[in-house]
């Protein structure tokens, strides 16, 4: 009988490696990472994400014995519950160190710095060393640091979200043609409703002081920082503790007895021609610009304040991931003022996940109604 033949030799030490650390490849990895994100959702004990940029490291001659060497040193600095595979296949390899608890993320993340460092530094020469990039990502990750300092914070997408921009073609295709759509619609309301800014304008400013538009930093897509327009609809110098409060009770979820709008109703910061804009949501045209910029889009969840990110739980924040904020969306034609906190989200969530231009296009042509009846609007 002849005998079988041997496996191939240049495949082995790499399959050995790879079984003996439980390497992922980089499909079922993100799978993983979106797992646990999910699962801190619930059990709030949050992980870390490592990533290792390899250079030119994994890409010339000796790449195999340097992807050892890596693997060597990751085994001596992780733990049988961690998860380790292929960020990015043959370049970026990722470790999640799992439940790491409720302890100062970026503590953690300086002591497996720290540690790993080490392990690497017995296993790979000074000059591999030179070539490698680490990165550590808490999740949740504290999107008020993301804050560059012009008040524009968040400009890159964190590797923790790549499950969200990771799109086919088609998809491609389609959001190039929703940004199009934006840019068109945008651009003809400003010049059409030209006559409607300039008149809102003028009353504005003779009917109250202080300017006509109202700036606002509000979080847009992955936490980004953008500068937020609408019509000046309150009295100058106002306190902003009192929609703060407001704020922070709808998140939490609590009530006053028999309450069934979940929006301030009588604001005495608001003037006798904000209140008819906020009535009719003309406050909300000079959007539009925001629109045109690219901070938003025409369908799209509403872009939060920052004190209330400050407030909201871990699965909050997915209905700003997915998708551009919006003037218009599945919330303000559908529920609006009437439904709590906790719907609104579900209501952002559901447009995000069945997402398609004809679901834009009928929830714009669905809004000039929901702006008529005016049904939770103050």
């Amino acid at each position: 009988m002849a005998a079988a033949p041997a496996p191939a030799r240049s495949e082995s030490p790499r399959r050995d490696v790879h079984r003996n650390l439980n390497i992922l490849a980089q499909e079922p990895f993100l799978r993983m990472l979106h797992l646990e994100q999910k699962r801190t959702e619930r059990s709030r004990r949050r992980f870390v994400l490592m990533l290792l940029e390899s250079g030119n490291l994994l890409s010339g001659h000796g790449r195999q014995e340097a992807l050892n060497r890596i693997l060597s040193a990751l085994c001596k600095s992780t733990r049988e519950t961690d998860i380790t595979g292929w960020y990015k296949e043959g370049s970026v390899i990722g470790t999640i160190f799992t439940e790491i608890g409720e302890t100062d993320g970026n503590g953690v993340a300086s002591a497996l710095l720290a540690r790993f460092t080490n392990a690497l530094a017995s296993s790979v020469s000074i000059e591999q060393i030179n070539q490698i990039k680490l990165s550590f990502h808490v999740f949740p990750d504290d999107w008020e640091r993301t804050d560059d300092g012009d008040g524009e914070g968040g400009n890159g997408v964190s590797p923790l979200y790549s499950e969200m921009h990771e799109t086919d073609a088609a998809q491609k295709c389609a959001l190039w043609t929703k940004r199009f759509l934006d840019i068109v619609g945008s651009l003809v309301g400003l010049i059409l409703l030209a006559p409607l800014l300039l008149a809102i304008a003028v009353a504005i400013k003779l009917t109250s002081s202080g300017p006509v538009l109202f700036r606002q930093q509000r979080v847009g897509q992955y936490g980004r920082r953008f500068s937020f327009l609408k019509f000046r609809s309150m009295y100058a110098q106002n306190d902003p503790r009192v929609h703060e409060d407001f704020v922070k009770n709808l998140i939490a979820g609590a009530k006053t007895e028999g309450q069934k709008v979940y929006k301030m109703t009588h604001d005495p910061r608001i003037t006798p021609v904000g209140r008819f804009l906020r009535r009719t949501s003309l406050d909300e045209l000079p959007q539009l610009w925001n629109v045109l910029r690219g901070d938003m889009s025409l369908v799209g969840p509403r872009p939060p304040i920052p004190y209330e990110v400050r407030h909201y739980d871990i699965w909050h924040r997915r209905r700003l991931l997915a998708v551009k904020p919006g003037i218009t969306g599945l919330w303000q034609v559908t529920g609006r003022s009437r439904v709590g906190f906790d719907e609104m989200v579900r209501l952002d969530l559901q447009y995000a996940q069945t997402w398609s231009l004809w679901l834009d296009l009928k929830l714009l042509l669905l809004t000039p109604r929901a702006v008529l009846e005016g049904k939770g609007a103050y």
